[in-house]
């Protein structure tokens, strides 16, 4: 396996003219253009068609979590505002939902606008009326590029979740260069969210409606929900001249006992990840259990999957064999739903262990997005984001898609596993 740590960014790069970046959503999710590849060719449809390009038997893998409205506007007494934007849950707390329950008060890593403009013991506030509530926030500690903030509300029956809420805005991503609007907070969520927790919406999914759904379930082809809480890491351009010099962000991921179990089986037909973030999650657990097999106890409480690890492994087992030791795992331990992080970075050289193909949207010049598509059509990025660029094609979070076929020199029997 190729280690990709050598490879250079500026060779993972593109021209985005602003035109074809999508502000806003269309009216209809399910209207948006799909592209399709497979082993070097390209077509095109709707994503209300998507089920007439899947195979019966076929699994979508989803992911589930939900947007919170991570963005706060704090008030100095002054009057000024300084803008925090909540980053992730401080480590004393077990899992992200664990954080977001808490009540009264809590701790979060947070970026600060303005932070320079905050003096050291001022509390800033935000008032909110319905309910009447006040949230404060005081600064704990500087950590690097960010800063851990003491969160606490007047109402002590409110989760943080519920305060979020009230008094935050929706974090659309700083490449659409404009405020949330009303509508952002139901069409920058997917239809299924389920766990909140994520501070960007897994945005493979925003085009899917229950009309399309139901044509999935119709046609025989399965669903399957994970969890992965995406960070705000996930904007970050790659700014170093290899990738070895890249740190790649750790995210949550939740994935149940009864999925793990799916995966142990014998397939019926292909799996496709719906999002970067469903596929990071499934290849992800794959090395666990792969792990396990090599005798070596899985890292929960901290980050289970390294940055290189799939490509530092020097023993890789079968796909159903890690599976499998990962459920008798979760079983002998009584975990009913399997919560870490992962640090993993998929790009060309990687060999994929669980997934067959890719739902995804057309993302941002020089991004380890960028690369993990790379990865995922034996290199072919460049054909398909030309023909998208070429044939009107809307890019980024609220743009179109793309239906992506791995070509099977890239997997490891991941569609027979």
């Amino acid at each position: 396996m190729t280690h990709p740590g050598e490879l250079r960014i500026e060779e993972f790069t593109y021209d985005l003219p602003d035109a074809q970046v999508a502000h806003y959503p269309l009216p209809e999710r399910d209207a948006s253009r799909l592209l399709l590849y497979s082993d070097g060719q390209i077509s095109e449809d709707t994503y209300r068609h998507l089920a007439q390009h899947l195979p019966a038997g076929a699994t979508l893998v989803f992911n589930q979590a939900k947007v919170v409205h991570a963005r706060l506007l704090f008030r100095k007494e002054t009057g000024g505002a300084i803008e925090v934007f909540c980053l992730a849950p401080d480590s004393r707390y077990a899992d992200i939902a664990t954080a977001m329950l808490q009540k009264g008060e809590v701790m979060w890593e947070c970026l600060v606008g303005g932070a320079s403009k905050w003096k050291a013991g001022q509390q800033l506030q935000i008032v909110h009326t319905n309910p009447a509530f006040t949230l404060y926030a005081q600064m704990h500690s500087r950590r690097e590029g960010s800063y851990l903030l003491q969160l606490r509300w007047t109402d002590s029956e409110l989760t943080f979740a519920e305060v979020l809420h009230h008094v935050g805005k929706v974090p659309l991503p700083p490449y659409l260069n404009r405020q949330a609007e009303t509508q952002d907070s139901s069409t920058y969520q997917t239809v299924y969210a389920r766990d909140e927790g994520s501070v960007a919406a897994p945005t493979a999914g925003l085009h899917f409606t229950d009309r399309v759904l139901n044509d999935l379930k119709d046609k025989q082809i399965d669903t399957a929900f994970v969890t992965l809480h995406v960070g705000a890491g996930t904007f970050i351009p790659v700014k170093a001249h290899t990738m070895h010099q890249h740190p790649m962000h750790a995210e949550w991921i939740e994935v149940e006992q009864a999925i793990v179990a799916r995966l142990a089986q014998p397939a019926t037909g292909p799996v496709i990840a719906v999002g970067t973030t469903s596929l990071r999650t499934i290849e992800s657990i794959y090395w666990l259990g792969n792990d396990l097999l090599n005798g070596q106890e899985p890292q929960l409480h901290d980050i289970a999957v390294t940055q290189w690890q799939p490509y530092e492994t020097a023993v890789q087992h079968p796909t159903h064999a890690a599976m499998a030791a990962l459920l008798a795992y979760m079983q002998r331990h009584n975990l009913p739903r399997l919560v870490t992080r992962t640090r993993i970075i998929i790009a060309p050289g990687y060999s994929f262990r669980v997934a067959s193909g890719l739902i995804t949207n057309f993302h941002q010049p020089k991004s380890t997005l960028l690369l993990l598509v790379a990865a995922a059509t034996g290199g072919n990025w460049r054909q398909i984001y030309d023909y998208a660029l070429n044939n009107g094609f809307r890019f980024l979070s609220y743009g179109d898609g793309s239906l992506l076929w791995i070509p099977e020199t890239n997997r490891v029997a991941a569609h027979i596993r």
